[in-house]
C-alpha cells in the first residue's frame, strides 16, 4: 500500500511540474508575442529588413548585416552586372583607357598579383578631370563594369542631416559599405563641391564631414588589402582642397577629342 501510495504521489507530483513547466512557456510566448505587439519600431525592422533583401537581390550578393546608416547609402549602390557601359562603348581615349586597365581594373580584378608590396599596390584614389561633357562620368562606370565592382554613387545631398552627428556617420556609412561589398568603386561626381578647398566661410558640419572623409579615406589607404578605391570626377580641378588631390595620386584630363578621337565616337554611335 505504502509503495502504492508513493507512485501515486511521485506521478502527481511529476504532473504539476510538467503543467507548472507549459504554463510558464506559455506564460513566456504571450509575454514576448505581446512584448513584440508593442514594439514601436517593429513594423520600421520589418520593412528595413525587406529592404536589405531587396538590395541583396538587386546586387546580386548575399545579404549582409548593415546599419541604417548604411541602409541610406545602399539605395545609391549599382550592380555592375546592370550598367550597360563598357570601354568599347567609349570612342576615342586609347591611352586612358590602357592606363586605367593596368592602374584600377586589374588590380580590382587580379588583387594577388598585387600583393607584394607597397609600390606595385592597387590605386586607392584616381582623378578623372577636363571640360563637362567630354564623358567622365560614362568613364567612371565603364570602370566598374570592367573591374566587377559595386558602383557606389556618393551625392552630397545623402550625406547632409539635420541632426547633429549624422553626417559624419552617413560617411563612415560609405567606406564600411564598400568594405563589406568589396570589390567597391566609390564614386563622387563634381567633386569640387563636396571636397573643395576648405575657408573660414565653410559651415562648421561641411568642414567636419569633409575632415571625416579624408580620415576614413587614410584608413583605407593604409590597408593593401582592401579592394576599395575612390573615384572623383571634376571640371575645375583648381578648386580641390591639396589634401585631396595628395589622396588622388593619380589624374587623368579627359579633354575634348581630336579629329581622330572624333570618328571613333561617331564609329560607335553609328
Amino acid at each position: 500500500m505504502r509503495k502504492m501510495g508513493s507512485s501515486s504521489s511521485e506521478t502527481k507530483l511529476l504532473q504539476e511540474l510538467i503543467l507548472y513547466a507549459a504554463s510558464a512557456a506559455l506564460s513566456c510566448l504571450v509575454l514576448f508575442a505581446g512584448l513584440r505587439h508593442l514594439d514601436p519600431n517593429r513594423e520600421a525592422s520589418k520593412k528595413a529588413l525587406e529592404h536589405k533583401k531587396e538590395i541583396a537581390k538587386r546586387l546580386g550578393r548575399p545579404l549582409i548585416n548593415t546599419n541604417p546608416y548604411e541602409d541610406v547609402i545602399a539605395c545609391d549602390v549599382i550592380n555592375p552586372d546592370h550598367i550597360d557601359v563598357e570601354f568599347e562603348s567609349i570612342g576615342g581615349l586609347e591611352a586612358i583607357k590602357q592606363a586605367l586597365y593596368e592602374l584600377v581594373i586589374l588590380p580590382l580584378r587580379r588583387p594577388e598579383l598585387f600583393s607584394h608590396g607597397k609600390l606595385l599596390g592597387p590605386q586607392k584614389g584616381v582623378l578623372l578631370y577636363g571640360p563637362p561633357g567630354t564623358g567622365k562620368t560614362m568613364l567612371a562606370k565603364a570602370i566598374a563594369k570592367e573591374s566587377g565592382a559595386v558602383f557606389i554613387n556618393v551625392r552630397i545631398s545623402n550625406l547632409m542631416s539635420k541632426w547633429f552627428g549624422d553626417a559624419q556617420k552617413l560617411v563612415a556609412a560609405v567606406f564600411s559599405l564598400a568594405y563589406k561589398l568589396q570589390p567597391a568603386i566609390i564614386f563622387i561626381d563634381e567633386v569640387d563641391s563636396f571636397l573643395g578647398q576648405r575657408r573660414n566661410t565653410d559651415h562648421e558640419a561641411m568642414t567636419n564631414m569633409k575632415t571625416e572623409f579624408m580620415a576614413l579615406w587614410d584608413g583605407f589607404t593604409t590597408d593593401q588589402n582592401a579592394r576599395v578605391m575612390v573615384l572623383a570626377a571634376t571640371n575645375r580641378p583648381s578648386e580641390l582642397d591639396e589634401a585631396i588631390l595628395r589622396r588622388l595620386p593619380q589624374a587623368f584630363e579627359i579633354g575634348l577629342p581630336d579629329r581622330r578621337e572624333r570618328v571613333e565616337i561617331l564609329k560607335v554611335i553609328l
